[in-house]
């Protein structure tokens, strides 16, 4: 049997599980794991984890999951990887594509035959009145193959030569559905680069990144000198970057290889052995501590905000929370 794991920020798996069985009746071997605003990607994990672990071995597993590139589809990603044979995620959940996933197991035994049939239910779901309002079918054009892109040469400007990076951000979990969404929206970026020694040299990550970019925006994961050499190179002058960080330390060395950031966005910075809360999303040690008086003292201010829409919170005055030295 199709075992089906609904994922959500919040609380929204639940409620919509709730919904399909006041509509479709009790389900057996369906699981909602939601994803709290105190929790991190391992919590998350652990979650996804620990619904699978309730199926049987033979079960092929279906994710029905709110957001492409958020947090709960990176995680379901992950673990997706070693079964992609026979697993299947689907996003952009709705009632209409899960009572139809309801219906499929009915007749069908595979993940990935439920996860093509109920796309359609799924859109078809999506309707507006007054019905004027609805978009006209778009003439789809006549797949052409593109021809590959071919490398500038070495030298060549684009634009004035000079890369532009809408929006510098250190967040532990790089790109989830906060950035995905919000502050792609925001600053419009055409390229997201997650800069980081240790994600450039995981393969499994990089991938689990680059598919998690929002439409229309291509995403890469480089190491940190690699950012450097960008940053002087004029073949770049038509990029719109946002650009993110694991951690301050790694913004020192980008700044310190000649990189101008006029400011950093502190979004998220994950809770771990050493490190203090100064609040319900910012863990720092002394190194951070260090790194951000560095990062100052070169002239970078910083926006204390998850989401666009958060006010500015004051990092000195959180800092000091944290009771370390040089504060």
């Amino acid at each position: 049997m199709v075992g089906i794991i609904l994922a959500s920020h919040g609380q929204f798996a639940a409620g919509i599980k709730q919904s399909g069985q006041m509509i479709f009746g009790e389900q057996e071997k369906v699981e909602a794991v939601t994803f709290m605003p105190n929790e991190g990607p391992d919590d998350l994990k652990a979650h996804l984890e620990e619904a699978i672990a309730k199926f049987d071995p033979e079960d092929s597993v279906l994710f029905l999951i709110d957001l492409w590139g958020g947090s709960p589809f990176n995680q379901a990603n992950g673990l997706y990887e070693a079964h992609k044979d026979n697993w299947a995620i689907v996003t952009g959940l709705n009632l209409p594509m899960l009572i139809e996933a309801y219906g499929s197991r009915l007749s069908m035994d595979s993940a990935q035959e439920i996860a093509a049939h109920i796309i359609e239910a799924g859109r078809d779901g999506v309707k507006i009145k007054p019905e004027n309002l609805e978009p006209a079918p778009a003439d789809k054009p006549a797949a052409a193959a593109a021809a590959p892109q071919q490398a500038l040469p070495e030298g060549t400007v684009v634009g004035d030569g000079k890369i532009k990076i809408a929006l510098a951000r250190i967040d532990s979990r790089l790109l989830h559905g906060q950035v995905a969404t919000a502050w792609t929206k925001s600053v419009t970026p055409n390229r997201i680069i997650v800069v980081s020694d240790n994600v450039a040299k995981d393969s499994l990550r990089k991938t689990l990144i680059t598919e998690a970019a929002p439409p229309g925006v291509k995403a890469n994961v480089i190491p940190i000198q690699k950012m450097i050499d960008i940053y002087k190179d004029p073949r770049f002058g038509g990029t719109k970057a946002l650009l993110l960080f694991e951690n301050p330390e790694d913004v020192v060395r980008v700044v310190d290889g000649g990189v101008k950031l006029d400011e950093v966005n502190v979004g998220s910075m994950a809770h771990s052995e050493g490190k203090v809360m100064v609040n319900n999303v910012l863990s720092v040690d002394q190194d951070d501590v260090d790194a951000f008086k560095h990062l100052e003292s070169e002239g970078v201010k910083f926006d204390v905000r998850k989401v666009p829409t958060d006010s500015n919170a004051n990092l000195d005055d959180l800092l000091k929370k944290s009771g370390l030295q040089n504060v």
